[in-house]
């Protein structure tokens, strides 16, 4: 005899076997669903490494150009600076030949004027309003003269033209100005001529 077949069975059957049909076609749908979302994954990580070396080399280049815009205004301060230097000096060196070439004057002015007899009065005055002149342009030039009798002889300021023994005098002591010296600024025009006492 044979056995009594369960007349819910060939249903029970059929949807067993769609359930195990589903699951494997649900499982193999979510392996290429993560498939792709990890393909989706590793290009967004490729892009943004792309990205990074573009930004790393965006940073380089800012660098780069921020260390020449530095150097470029340091040298052009220092360029300034020595255009600065370089007007005052050619300016001081002007001033320097122009008072060098009028101190001969200044100085036959000034021996007119120790020389001058009374009875020229007016042109003692005439010679003493140019000597006066002189003298305070080339102050406003910034040269001054300077006279060392009494001092001590200094090489670097004086130029010993002769010794003499003098009274009281100490030896190498200035004991007559012959001729005035001149400096612009700390510059030494022309040392003054000077008698050193033995």
């Amino acid at each position: 005899m044979e056995p009594s077949r369960d007349p819910a069975a060939p249903g029970r059957e059929a949807e067993e076997a769609a359930g195990v049909g589903s699951e494997e076609a649900a499982g193999s749908g979510s392996a290429e669903a993560a498939a792709e979302v990890s393909a989706d994954l590793d290009n967004l990580l490729e892009e943004a490494e792309h990205e990074r070396g573009l930004l790393e080399e965006a940073e380089r280049e800012r660098d780069e150009y921020l260390e020449l815009a530095r150097r470029a205004r340091a040298d052009f301060d220092n360029y300034r600076k020595r255009a600065a230097r370089d007007a005052a000096e050619a300016e001081r060196r002007g001033r320097s030949v122009l008072a060098k070439a009028l101190l001969p004057s200044l100085d036959n002015l000034e021996r007119a004027l120790n020389s001058a007899e009374a009875a020229a009065e007016g042109l003692t005055q005439g010679v003493e309003l140019v000597y006066r002149e002189l003298r305070e342009a080339l102050a406003r030039a910034g040269v001054e003269a300077y006279d060392p009798a009494g001092e001590s002889f200094d090489p670097a300021w004086h130029e010993a033209v002769t010794t003499r023994a003098a009274d009281g005098a100490q030896p190498g002591t200035v004991v007559e100005t012959l001729a005035k010296g001149y400096r612009l600024d700390d510059q030494v025009l022309r040392a003054a001529k000077v008698v050193v006492g033995e």
